[in-house]
């Protein structure tokens, strides 16, 4: 527990962590990288070049700090890092190397501001933090190998099929190589698949949603390749998976993670809303609902254009044999030969002709389109604890389309 003066300290910086967070935390990066380059085998370089981890990491931080006297009111925040952590391989080893040079970016960038007070306090208060997180992980780690079919660590699967969605996606259906029992997983859940690509100095992990419903034979990803130009840099994983793996190959995955994930105590409508490749854990999740339920389910999906759809013909037959799914097709740009529900972007308007507002709503998909559809939720006065949602790599916020929360 930290003393009473500690916590004072600490709630005093929250407004130079505002200001400062995001540099400290590239500084952090930056010296850690360069004192331990074998956490280069575990961290996205692309989100660093991007600089969103940075930024992930500076919300963290700041939330910590602004709620260090009751940490619990970011439980599910920590909870949500601790499903990476544990996909990802994170240890109780790793935390002290985080802390020192966390401290020491926070020395760096304040410079005479950062007071002996002031370090000693923040580092007190990691180490609570650090305990939450190691506590946290320790029980994670346990009821991962302690499932039925559960492991710790990588295990090896073999891609039984791969199947290209369209000129961008494709989905790979995998089976352990040792033909024994695997674990289940909640829908909305993901793997983690660890690659070590030909002339790369590290290996690299991605978190991949599953696109499944659980209770298969099979684990399968749908991984659109991400090499859109010199704004975006190439998913080294995404594009070795498309230009390397074939049939027969073998992959390293850890063991399903993640806590966006499909509330089937509910009797409500379900509402699922996806962007692009976000459309990965919303079938999972309308596979499940079809399968497991009698729930009315709405499906909407957006793409930049027909030929950029993922799983248009599976999605339709699926609308075709339940009567309970109704599908939705928006499309940013129209085709001579394509059809869809909408053209353009969804709205609050459009978006309550169509869905309850007393739905379940669950969506995923870029950061833009998930801020549209935040704000359009809000607008149709939909509750808080109704609106569910995910983002692919480090937590983001949506707080330009309104007061969201951190993650969801």
């Amino acid at each position: 527990m930290l003393d009473s003066r500690t916590i004072a300290i600490i709630k005093s910086t929250v407004p130079v962590l505002e200001i400062h967070g995001e540099t400290i935390t590239r500084t952090f990066y930056q010296t850690m990288f360069r004192n331990h380059p074998e956490l280069l085998n575990i961290f996205n370089h692309a989100n660093q070049r991007q600089g969103k981890q940075p930024t992930a990491l500076a919300n963290a931080v700041y939330a910590a700090a602004a709620h260090i006297d009751n940490l619990g009111q970011i439980l599910p925040v920590v909870r949500g890092i601790a499903h990476k952590h544990r996909a990802l391989g994170i240890l109780p080893e790793h935390y002290p190397i985080v802390g020192e040079n966390l401290l020491g970016a926070i020395k760096t960038v304040l410079g005479e501001a950062a007071t002996d007070d002031i370090l000693e306090a923040w580092s007190r208060a990691y180490g609570v933090i650090a305990d939450a997180f190691i506590s946290v992980e320790a029980d994670m780690y346990e009821q991962s190998a302690q499932q039925p079919g559960g492991w710790r660590g990588f295990r090896r699967f073999v891609v039984e099929r791969k199947v290209q969605e369209t000129d961008e996606a494709a989905s790979f259906y995998l089976v352990p190589e040792d033909g024994e029992a695997f674990a289940s997983f909640e829908p909305g859940q993901y793997i983690t698949v660890r690659v070590k690509p030909e002339g790369q100095e590290f290996t690299h992990l991605r978190h991949y949603s599953l696109s499944a419903a659980p209770g298969t034979a099979y684990y399968r990803i749908t991984v659109k390749r991400e090499d859109d130009g010199l704004n975006k840099p190439a998913g080294i994983v995404s594009t070795y998976l498309h230009n390397n793996v074939k049939q027969g190959d073998v992959l390293e995955i850890s063991a399903p993670a993640g806590d966006f994930t499909l509330n089937q105590n509910r009797q409500t409508t379900v509402t699922l809303i996806s962007g692009g490749v976000g459309l990965t854990p919303m079938i999972s999740m309308l596979e499940t609902l079809l399968a497991h339920s009698d729930r009315e389910v709405v499906y909407i999906h957006a793409a930049r254009s027909e030929d950029r759809h993922i799983m248009k013909e599976h999605t339709a037959a699926l609308a075709a044999k339940h009567s309970q799914l109704k599908c939705y097709t928006v499309y940013e740009k129209a085709e001579a030969n394509g059809s869809c529900d909408k053209i353009g972007y969804i709205d609050a308007a459009w978006l309550l002709s169509v869905a309850p507002p007393q739905s379940d709503f669950y969506f995923c998909g870029p950061v833009p389109f998930m801020q549209a559809v935040y704000q359009a939720l809000h607008e149709m006065n939909v509750p808080e604890d109704s609106i569910h949602y995910e983002f692919f790599g480090p937590a983001g916020s949506l707080s330009s389309a309104g007061s969201a929360p951190v993650s969801n």
